[in-house]
């Protein structure tokens, strides 16, 4: 996985996709942004604090990996 991703949220919640979409069969995560498949689904529609908390996820994925 990479390490493009921000360490913290951003001040207004871009997508975090880096367009490296392939989901780990062991983690059910997207190897590019740490995202499952039911945040990738629901980000489209999701409010900015719904974004915040899935970037806090990324966030704290990315420091206790599997």
């Amino acid at each position: 996985m990479t390490d493009s991703l921000m360490a913290s949220p951003p001040a207004s919640a871009s997508s975090p996709c880096i367009s490296v979409c392939r989901i780990d069969s062991k983690t059910g995560l997207c190897e590019g942004c740490w995202r499952t498949l039911d945040e990738i689904a629901i980000w489209g529609a999701a409010s900015e604090a719904i974004r915040q908390d899935i970037w806090k996820k990324i966030h704290w994925r990315r420091q206790n990996p599997f």
